[in-house]
């Protein structure tokens, strides 16, 4: 059996049985929580090390939030948008491409199937046959060429409020301690060091990783960017006091 319930229905049958990766929003999402959270940390982590106020550890952990959540929102739209624009140009290129010369590019893509082990009357009769219809034409091509579906690419407002939203989740996390009250830095660390853990563990269950390692890395990896702030926010403080 391996392990698989063979009475289970097959994925193929099963409308919709993979996840949708072409949004734009997971790898947003994660890239913004994941630098909210280290880029406060290390923040507060490098103006507690020198010995400042609570006061101005949670002045400098707001700045930072909001600088780097706008940042974040506005590089994310960039770049998917300039992205998209790119394909869009080359999408442009094939279709004229296309319309000029189908038999070539006809017999550039029954070639691609051809290599990959298509009989070659086989890949030849059904290259014709898709560019008879110029829109799938063009689809077909620009997965075979580009490795692209130009029906299926990232929204950039997705991807930009998404960076926002969970930039600002993860920075608040190292801020929650001096917000209430609180003016203890190791505090202000743990608390945003379980933030780590929790989306590290989080964003697991859209992969195949164990959510405690996935955790755990993300953990260390905050941990070291911490200490290495700390220890210049204390070299600082030292010189300078």
């Amino acid at each position: 059996m391996n392990g698989h319930d063979r009475s289970a229905t097959p994925a193929a049958l099963t409308p919709d049985h993979h996840a949708d990766v072409s949004g734009g929003w997971l790898r947003a999402s994660v890239f913004g929580a994941m630098d909210g959270l280290v880029t406060n940390i290390s923040l507060i982590a490098g103006v507690g090390g020198g010995g400042v106020s609570r006061h101005t550890i949670v002045l400098t952990g707001v700045a930072g939030l909001i600088a780097g959540a706008i940042s974040m929102g506005l590089g994310e739209y960039t770049s998917v948008r300039t992205q998209n624009e790119q394909v869009a140009h080359e999408i442009a290129k094939e279709r004229q491409e296309l319309e000029r010369h189908p038999a070539e590019e006809a017999e550039e893509l029954a070639a691609a199937w051809i290599r990959r082990g298509l009989p070659e009357q086989l890949a030849r009769e059904v290259a014709e046959t898709v560019g008879r219809n110029l829109d799938e034409a063009v689809r077909v091509h620009a997965q075979e060429e580009m490795g692209v579906d130009p029906t299926e690419v990232p929204n950039p407002w997705l991807a930009a409020v998404s960076s926002f939203v969970c930039f600002s989740i993860g920075a608040m996390f190292p801020l929650i301690t001096f917000l209430l009250g609180f003016s203890q830095l190791w505090l202000g660390l743990a608390v945003g060091g379980v933030g780590l853990f929790a989306a590290g563990a989080l964003f697991a269950r859209f992969t195949a990783r164990s959510w405690l390692l996935n955790g755990l890395r993300q953990l260390l990896l905050g941990a070291l960017a911490a200490a290495a702030t700390y220890l210049v926010g204390t070299l600082i403080g030292v010189a300078t006091s």
